[in-house]
C-alpha cells in the first residue's frame, strides 16, 4: 500500500486504538505532503521552521509553534519551506471518544456531523492548546505503559478547551464550491489509483466535469500546481517511497510510477527533489 494517497486508505493506529503519530523530519518518507483528504481528523504541529500548507484551496505559511486542526474530508497538503522544518502529525478517528461515553457522545456527534466546525488555526486563538498538544505528542511518541489512557484523556481535554473557549463555528452552511471540491476529490482519487498509467489532461477534465481550460485554472487555484505538474509531483513522491522501502531498481521504479523513459524519470526526479534517484538512494541508506 502506498504511504500517501489522495484519499488515504491506510489504517491509522489499530482497530481498538485508531490514533497514529508521525514525527516528520527531512529524511522521513512523508516529509512532503501531497494534496489529499481522509475520513480521520488530524492535528499538525510545526515544531521547528515553517510549512506552506493548503487547506481546501486556501494557502498559508505556518510557523514554529503553530497548531492546525484538520477536519474529516478537508483537502490539504503542503511542503516545508526549507530543510530545517520539523513537524508532528496526530491522525485519529474521533469516534473513539464516543465509545461507552454517553456524557460526551452528543457533542462528539455534532462535530462529526459538521454542526460544530472547529477552527483550523487553533494556536492562533488560544494559548491553552499548545501544552495539550505537547503532552499528546509525548504520550504517542513514548508509548509508555498506560499511554492509551493518557492519549484519550488529552483528546477529551482538547475538545473541552475548544468548546469552553468557543474555538469553533456552528451550523456552517455549504458553499457554492462544494460541488467543485467534490470534483477535485474525484480527480485526486483517479490519480492515486492510476498514476502508473498514461493519464491525459482531457481525461482528468472529463472526470472533474469541467472543460480543460477551466479545470486547469481551478485545479491550480486549489493545489498551486497544474494538473500534469501535480501528477508528476505525485509520481515522484511515490517513487521516493518505493526507493526507500523496497529493493527495486531505478528502471523498475520509473515503470512502476508511470514513466516509460528512464532518462525522463531521472530528469523529472531531479526537478522535484534536487538530486538524482541514485543520490536519493545513497542518502537513504
Amino acid at each position: 500500500m502506498r504511504y500517501l494517497e489522495y484519499r488515504e486508505r491506510r489504517e491509522q493506529g489499530t482497530f481498538n486504538f485508531p490514533i497514529a503519530f508521525y514525527h516528520q523530519i527531512p529524511h522521513s518518507p512523508r516529509y512532503h505532503m501531497p494534496y489529499h483528504w481522509h475520513h480521520h481528523y488530524e492535528i499538525i504541529h510545526i515544531v521547528k521552521g515553517s510549512f506552506h500548507l493548503t487547506l481546501d484551496g486556501a494557502s498559508r505559511i505556518c510557523g514554529e509553534g503553530d497548531i492546525i486542526f484538520i477536519t474529516d474530508g478537508m483537502l490539504h497538503g503542503g511542503n516545508p519551506t526549507d530543510s530545517s522544518c520539523i513537524y508532528d502529525c496526530i491522525v485519529f478517528d474521533l469516534q473513539i471518544l464516543m465509545k461507552n461515553n454517553h456524557a460526551c457522545s452528543r457533542t462528539i456527534q455534532e462535530i462529526t456531523d459538521h454542526k460544530i466546525v472547529i477552527h483550523s488555526g487553533l494556536s492562533e486563538y488560544s494559548p491553552s492548546i499548545a501544552p495539550i498538544i505537547d503532552s499528546l505528542s509525548d504520550a504517542l511518541s513514548g508509548r509508555k505503559t498506560g499511554y492509551e489512557f493518557i492519549t484519550q484523556g488529552l483528546l477529551y481535554q482538547l475538545i473541552g478547551v475548544i468548546l469552553a473557549e468557543h474555538l469553533y463555528q456552528e451550523n456552517q452552511k455549504e458553499t457554492d464550491s462544494t460541488g467543485r471540491l467534490s470534483s477535485i476529490k474525484n480527480v485526486l482519487a483517479h490519480i492515486s489509483e492510476n498514476y502508473n498509467c498514461n493519464i491525459s489532461l482531457s481525461e482528468l477534465a472529463r472526470i472533474a466535469g469541467m472543460n480543460p481550460k477551466y479545470f486547469c485554472r481551478y485545479f491550480r487555484s486549489m493545489t498551486g500546481r497544474t494538473p500534469i505538474d501535480y501528477l508528476n509531483y505525485y509520481r515522484i513522491e511515490c517513487a521516493c517511497e518505493m526507493l526507500s522501502t523496497r529493493n527495486i531498481s531505478i528502471k523498475e521504479t520509473a515503470i512502476s510510477c508511470g514513466f516509460n523513459d528512464e532518462s525522463y524519470f531521472i530528469k523529472t526526479f531531479q526537478k522535484y527533489k534536487g538530486i538524482t534517484p541514485k543520490q536519493f538512494v545513497k542518502a537513504e541508506f
